[in-house]
């Protein structure tokens, strides 16, 4: 088994590292809080005094940080791990930082001479303890495969996100589109209790729709994916639409801010010619708005 250097031992990190120690893996820990580390070295961890020492001998050096800025730290400060690392190892970055900060993290640590790559997590801290991360890889195809082996002792899929740096859009886009989801749902069961209608039965039909199942998988596939934006429901009728609850709303006291702005997009594209195209033409619209050229 190669020997693992783990850095970042907070909600995600100490139990990914610990299923590390579970399949067998050596590993070297290095936290700044040494209670997570002496947890570890319980289960059979080598604590490290500083990351360079944890880099040292590691053929993989995994960090799992609060933001960028420390993932630069960790890597490129006195006794940092680029002092202990071998030209030969892969830094493997599963922290959630902002993609422009893994581009540059990539490039200068290429510049040094070292391999790195982007594997940020999917779900929660309850699945880092059973070991079912959503592991999502930005890298070479190369350091792809070099790292599954270690990877997969901590997830039980693996995504192939295109190239160095992918991981993490595609985690940043995930987070984008569930976080925004989580209060423009709120807004709409909020609507539910003030009309009186049980969320039960909101539920049953949302769960069946493109309301609750989302447009990436139900709507968009079928029209404006395809070049398709012949009317199967018209933006002017989801305009309509949404000007009607956004007024019942208003009538009784319900905030829709979320709703208040997507109506504006609507009107956008209507004022744009686009009326009677299909809804899923948002997508068209939006991207025109993003000064992005015209698909359809």
């Amino acid at each position: 088994m190669p020997v693992i250097a783990f850095i970042g031992l907070g909600q995600m990190g100490a139990p990914m590292a610990s299923n590390l120690l579970k399949q067998g893996h050596q590993l070297k820990v290095f936290d700044v809080n040494p209670q997570a580390v002496e947890q570890l070295a319980k289960q059979g961890a080598t604590a490290s005094p500083t990351a360079a020492q944890a880099a040292t001998d590691a053929e993989f050096v995994i960090t799992m940080l609060p933001n960028g800025d420390l993932v630069r730290s960790v890597l490129f400060d006195e006794n940092g791990v680029c002092e202990g690392l071998s030209r030969e190892a892969l830094v493997i970055d599963m922290s959630t930082i902002h993609p422009l900060q893994t581009d540059r993290l990539i490039t200068d640590m290429k510049q040094r001479g070292f391999s790195m790559m982007d594997v940020p997590v999917g779900r929660t801290s309850d699945h880092a303890i059973a070991g079912t991360l959503l592991l999502l890889a930005g890298g070479t195809p190369e350091q792809v495969e070099r790292a599954r082996p270690v990877l997969m002792a901590m997830g039980n899929e693996l995504v192939n996100a295109g190239g160095p740096g992918m991981g993490i859009r595609v985690k940043l886009i995930n987070n984008y589109m569930s976080i925004a989801l989580n209060a423009l749902s709120a807004e709409a069961a909020v609507l539910c209790e003030a009309l009186g209608l049980s969320f039960d039965v909101a539920l049953k039909v949302m769960s069946g729709t493109p309301a609750g199942k989302g447009h990436f998988t139900t709507s968009w596939p079928n029209k404006v994916l395809k070049g398709d934006l012949s009317p199967a429901f018209m933006i002017d009728l989801a305009h309509k639409d949404l000007g009607i609850a956004l007024d019942v709303a208003n009538q009784l006291q319900v905030p829709m801010p979320l709703g208040a702005a997507s109506r504006e997009v609507y009107s956008q594209a209507r004022a744009a010619g686009r009326g009677r195209e299909d809804w899923t033409a948002i997508l068209e619209q939006v991207r025109t708005s993003a000064g992005l050229a015209r698909k359809i």
